[in-house]
C-alpha cells in the first residue's frame, strides 16, 4: 500500500503541514509560547497594579495602608479610580505632625517641672535622654545652673532684641 496524494492536492505542501499521525510541532511551540505570553502579560499587569503600593512602601509613607487598600479595591472592583487615587496618595508627601507635637509635649513637660520622660528623644541633638546620658551632659545641653552657682553654656543661640 503506497501513500498517494489526492488528485486535487498540491504537490508541494508548506513545511508546517504535518502528515497524518505525526506530531504537530508548530502547534506545540505555539502552545508553549501562548502560555508564556499569558504569564508575562499577567505579571506585567500585577507589577503595574502594585506600583502605588511599592512607591508608598519605598518612601515609608504614613498612608501606606490606605494605598494598599485602594489597590485591593481597584483589583477586585475593576474601578480604575481607586488605582489612580492610590497612586496620587503614594506620590504626595503629607507633613509629619508627630515629631513637632512630641517636641511641644516635651517642652510642656519641662515647663511644668516634670522634665522629659525616660528614653524620650532630644530632637535638637538627635540623642536619647536616658540612663546612658550623664547628668553633666544634660546640664550642659539645657544650660542648667551648676551646684557652685555658675551657669553651664547652652548651645542654643541667644535671642537678639532689636530696638
Amino acid at each position: 500500500m503506497t501513500a498517494s496524494l489526492h488528485p486535487a492536492a498540491p504537490h508541494h505542501l508548506p513545511p508546517f503541514v504535518t502528515a497524518p499521525g505525526e506530531t504537530d510541532v508548530l502547534m506545540a511551540v505555539m502552545a508553549v509560547f501562548l502560555v508564556g505570553a499569558v504569564l508575562a502579560v499577567g505579571l506585567l499587569f500585577l507589577r503595574l497594579h502594585t506600583l502605588p503600593e511599592r512607591i508608598a512602601h519605598k518612601s515609608h509613607k504614613l498612608q501606606f495602608e490606605i494605598v494598599a487598600v485602594l489597590g485591593l479595591l481597584a483589583l477586585f472592583t475593576h474601578m480604575h479610580v481607586f488605582w489612580v487615587a492610590g497612586l496620587l496618595l503614594a506620590l504626595i508627601d503629607f507633613p509629619e505632625f508627630g515629631r513637632p507635637l512630641g517636641r511641644i509635649a516635651e517642652s510642656l513637660e519641662t515647663i511644668a517641672g516634670n522634665g522629659p520622660r525616660e528614653g524620650t528623644a532630644d530632637m535638637r541633638e538627635g540623642t536619647t535622654k536616658g540612663p546612658d546620658v550623664s547628668v553633666a551632659e544634660i546640664t550642659r545641653r539645657e544650660g542648667i545652673e551648676e551646684p557652685d552657682g555658675t551657669k553651664a553654656p547652652s548651645r542654643r543661640p541667644k535671642e537678639r532684641i532689636h530696638a
